[in-house]
């Protein structure tokens, strides 16, 4: 590198110093502490990346975005004294930890299914919701199970458990992949795709108010949904799991869940083998 002279340099300090002042100006926010210590790359904010949409765990109504999920993080942002702030950015780079890794969120909350190869690229909290894989189909559809799913179309949610599980086991089926759940959905509703697998929560809700599609089917397949956070901050995992067994405690987790799903929850955090 070409060493500046030193009058040059002087004089490039206040040119600097106006370009940072401008781009902070424009709107860039600088991270913060928040309550127990905990590190947030927006002051005053918990930023959340999620997936829309994702009914009802997250869905997007009239200009805000609402659910399950959001619910459960904003007690979160609660317990640490800042709003939740949520970013909806591709699936995929929530599930590959590039969006906490690269600092576009605190946590992603996002109906994430907890693995081992997950586990690899960022931390995760204790399970907060228990699920499994289903089969949504057209009412009054031959396909019961995956028994005869062969020269059939099957579609998927890209980078999803349901994804791995149908390649797995829908032998001699077309696998269809689809970006987000709500393109899946319609595909099954309007025949596009024969069947279409992805978790039960999801499945169930859309066929409340779309009565010409069914869920035929559960796969039990034992997953559990997790909130994911970069590697080594473990001052939020913290935060989260504290928040997520004072829900339990206090009743705030049934009263969620019952507002979302029209039940009792019949699992709850904290104890994921019940």
């Amino acid at each position: 590198m070409a060493r500046v002279p030193q009058l040059k340099a002087l004089a490039l300090i206040p040119a600097l110093a106006l370009a940072a002042g401008a781009l902070a100006a424009c709107g860039g926010d600088e991270g913060g502490t928040a309550a127990g210590g905990v590190q947030l790359i927006a002051a005053g904010k918990l930023t959340t990346c999620t997936h829309l949409p994702y009914q009802p765990f997250q869905v997007k109504q009239g200009d805000k975005i609402v659910g399950f999920d959001v619910d459960l993080v904003d007690l979160v942002a609660k317990k640490l004294n800042v709003q939740q702030n949520i970013v909806d950015i591709a699936f995929e780079n929530i599930e590959s930890g590039e969006a906490m890794n690269s600092g576009q969120c605190d946590l992603a909350a996002a109906g994430m299914t907890i693995t081992d190869k997950r586990k690899q690229k960022f931390d995760f909290s204790e399970p907060y919701f228990e699920a499994t894989q289903a089969l949504l189909v057209k009412a009054g559809s031959p396909i019961k199970d995956f028994s005869n799913v062969a020269g059939k179309k099957i579609g998927v949610q890209s980078a999803t458990t349901g994804a791995d599980y149908a390649n797995e086991h829908a032998k001699g089926a077309e696998i269809v992949t689809f970006d987000d759940l709500a393109l899946e959905e319609q595909a099954v509703k309007n025949g596009t795709v024969d069947a279409g697998v992805n978790d039960n929560g999801v499945l169930y809700d859309f066929v409340k108010t779309n009565p010409d599609t069914a869920v035929a089917t559960e796969f039990k397949t034992n997953e559990f949904y997790g909130i994911g956070v970069k590697q080594g901050n473990s001052a939020l995992v913290t935060a989260i799991n504290d928040t997520l067994k004072a829900s339990v405690s206090d009743g705030t987790y049934a009263q969620i869940y019952q507002k979302w799903f029209g039940k009792a929850p019949t699992w709850l955090p904290g104890n994921p083998t019940q």
